[in-house]
């Protein structure tokens, strides 16, 4: 009975918790426009699951983490069998850092560098293959059925 009770506690876990979904638009430095279908993860449980556990992402999904408020940011690829490409987002709604190709399944930090108030994690190299770069904008609009 307790090895069930533990897989279901596992299982539970690895399914993770419900992200409310839409669209997010990038426009690249260059005047590109790249549209993707996000989850949103806006509070501290969708935040800390992020994308863990997950062995398949879209060319054109990803999740967007919305802290709230501006500040530093530390995150990492904890239970992250895929790579991701980390864009770390200003207030201004700004590019200001990218982490590329991020290590899967490694607990190694990866930092913000500065203030930021989002970050999007897409598949890994999928911001080099759109020619996003740090200053490139993001159109950030919660979807109808979030709290934000």
């Amino acid at each position: 009975m307790a090895l069930f009770l533990f897989a279901l506690a596992a299982s539970a876990s690895a399914e993770g918790p419900h992200f409310d979904r839409g669209p997010l638009t990038i426009r690249t430095v260059g005047g590109a426009e790249h549209i993707l279908d996000v989850e949103w993860a806006t509070n501290p449980e969708q935040r800390e699951h992020g994308l863990m556990f997950r062995e398949d992402l879209g060319e054109d999904q990803g999740m967007l983490f919305d802290f709230g408020v501006t500040r530093d940011v530390m995150m990492w690829m904890k239970n992250t069998p895929l790579s991701l490409d980390m864009l770390f987002i200003g207030e201004d709604r700004r590019v200001s850092r990218i982490a590329h190709r991020t290590t899967p399944f490694s607990e190694t930090i990866v930092s913000s560098g500065g203030p930021v108030h989002y970050v999007l994690e897409i598949r890994g190299g999928r911001a080099a293959a759109l020619g996003i770069t740090e200053g490139a904008t993001v159109e950030i609009v919660p979807p109808r059925s979030s709290s934000q």
